[in-house]
């Protein structure tokens, strides 16, 4: 059986590829609306943040025989904790990543993390818009929210979580995009217009994280751009592709 971490649109068509070629899956979402979507597709899942100690457990008590990080880039956090249980529990730890991308043109400042992110954007001022998502909110709006001369407008998604982080953190309801994507070029292009936005924040989190969509209508409107490089993990067995890790799977088991 495997235990597989999942959360993104390609992984959950990843976990629909394994199950398919036979093998019994568990899924894993953080929050109960991901949850919904694997149930829909007929995936079997747990919802729930899980510790290193929670994903011991679980190995061990369901006897799982190897475990599947399809995670999101920037879940470091869970991708740390698997790959040690799994190291813990002596089963092999795959990983699923979307193939990264490299940035060049103009326009594109490439940052290491979301701290050093922050400290170029209050040295840009104006319009700044984050598509960073809500967990790392604290960071920018330590460093922005005051700052003179800027405007900070945070997009991401409608959860009720969300909206009470933005209120504890003081963050004008009237800069909230509440909102779940995926979104067209299109659909940027009009937000970034619609709120006058001079930088964009974002994360490098794959083609299928739609970030050539924000970066192209960024850089069309001379909007300046924030790209936040992906942690770096030593995974040991990573892939970006389904047939691979397939592969490795067939090797393990047949």
């Amino acid at each position: 059986m495997i235990l597989f971490l999942a959360g993104t649109s390609d992984a959950r068509a990843l976990a629909l590829t394994i199950k398919d070629a036979g093998y019994n899956i568990l899924t894993t979402v953080v929050t109960e609306n991901a949850g919904k979507e694997m149930q829909k597709v007929g995936l079997d899942v747990y919802v729930g943040r899980l510790t290193n100690q929670d994903f011991t457990k679980l190995i061990q008590d369901q006897g799982f025989n190897a475990v599947v990080d399809a995670s999101h880039p920037f879940a470091e956090e869970a991708s740390k904790n698997a790959l040690s249980s799994a190291q813990e529990a002596n089963v092999p730890y795959i990983r699923y990543e979307r193939e990264s991308q490299t940035f060049h043109q103009p326009g594109i400042t490439v940052v290491e993390n979301y701290e050093e992110a922050a400290k170029v954007a209050s040295e840009k001022k104006g319009v700044i818009m984050l598509t960073t998502g809500s967990k790392t909110l604290d960071i920018f709006t330590r460093r922005l929210l005051d700052q003179p001369n800027t405007r900070v407008i945070a997009r991401m998604l409608p959860r009720k979580d969300n909206m009470e982080k933005c209120e504890k953190l003081g963050f004008p309801q009237k800069d909230i995009v509440a909102i779940q994507g995926p979104f067209t070029k299109e659909f940027n292009t009009a937000l970034y217009k619609q709120y006058g936005v001079t930088t964009m924040i974002t994360k490098e989190s794959g083609k299928a994280g739609s970030v050539d969509e924000k970066l192209e209508a960024a850089l069309e409107l001379g909007i300046e751009t924030i790209m936040i490089k992906r942690p770096k993990i030593q995974y040991g067995n990573a892939y970006s592709d389904f047939e691979s890790i397939l592969i490795h799977l067939n090797g393990l088991f047949h």
